[in-house]
């Protein structure tokens, strides 16, 4: 099915039109012409069927005997082809929040994920005879894409790999889940305007454990700076000792030193100096 305009004409017209047979019948009926006052009566009575309002942002589908006629989707007062069945479809933007979906990440952690989805109808014919119940049918395609999407990457990425992760990379995720949903809501006439994540979390029985495995890769990270920071340091210090001959230091006094300054850098607590005073002999 593809959507097409269905013929409709200004109301205004029509419904003059359905006035003057009314009062054309009532005046031959009151004159006893009962026949020909029935007819027109009932031609207007035929007529006014015809008669439909379409507010803003709605379309109505007109079918005619089980045959698709057209839509309309102009808003106004208009006469389309009378005795029409009008199924109304709205053209607005809607919200879908889907439920918060237990999946499987592509490294097999079970995760909580959940999305919002923008869409409308564009093609009132495919929303209305391609699919059944088109609301019914965004919702469940919508879970069905989230939860593809979702086994294809890992939640996070802890090593320096090349690649995307549900949290790191969350637009180019929703873009990757917008356009999946396109494809297979297209069926429906729908259009989808945008996907966002809303929700994104580990599964219960593992978020203490991942968490604890965030804190220990932050820690080596952390840890990882300092060190190449202290190194830098020592370096700096005993090149510029040497090189200004302040000192002259023998290589078991050098790496006594080098052992002080890192201890001192790299520790996490404050270094308590002590301070040699001499000897008594």
């Amino acid at each position: 099915m593809k959507e097409k305009k269905a013929w409709a004409l200004n109301g205004f017209i029509a419904l003059i039109l359905v006035l003057a047979l009314f009062g054309a019948g009532t005046a031959l009926f009151i004159q006893l012409n009962i026949i020909p006052g029935i007819v027109l009566l009932v031609i207007g009575f035929i007529l006014i069927t015809g008669i439909t309002i379409v507010q803003p942002n709605k379309a109505y589908v007109v079918t005619f005997f089980g045959s698709y006629i057209g839509t309309i989707r102009e808003p106004g007062f208009w006469f389309t082809l009378p005795l029409s069945a009008r199924k109304s479809v709205s053209l607005r933007v809607r919200n879908f929040n889907s439920k918060t979906l237990k999946v499987n990440d592509i490294e097999g952690n079970p995760i909580e994920i959940a999305a919002v989805i923008v869409f409308k109808v564009v093609d009132t014919a495919k929303a209305i005879f391609d699919v059944d119940k088109y609301e019914q049918f965004v919702e469940i395609q919508s879970e069905t894409a989230l939860r593809h999407v979702a086994s294809q990457y890992p939640y996070d990425t802890f090593e320096n790999t090349v690649g995307y992760s549900l949290r790191a990379n969350g637009e180019e995720i929703a873009k990757e889940l917008a356009q999946e949903l396109q494809q297979r809501l297209t069926l429906a006439g729908v259009e989808v305007s945008e996907a966002r994540l809303t929700h994104l979390a580990y599964s219960t029985e593992i978020a203490g454990a991942m968490l604890q495995r965030q804190q220990a890769n932050a820690i080596l990270a952390a840890r990882q700076i300092i060190v190449e920071g202290a190194v830098g340091l020592v370096e700096m210090a005993i090149s510029r000792l040497e090189k200004e001959n302040v000192v002259t230091l023998d290589e078991e006094r050098k790496a006594a030193m080098i052992n002080n300054l890192l201890v001192a850098i790299v520790s996490d607590r404050s270094a308590q100096p002590v301070i040699n005073t001499g000897s008594l002999y």
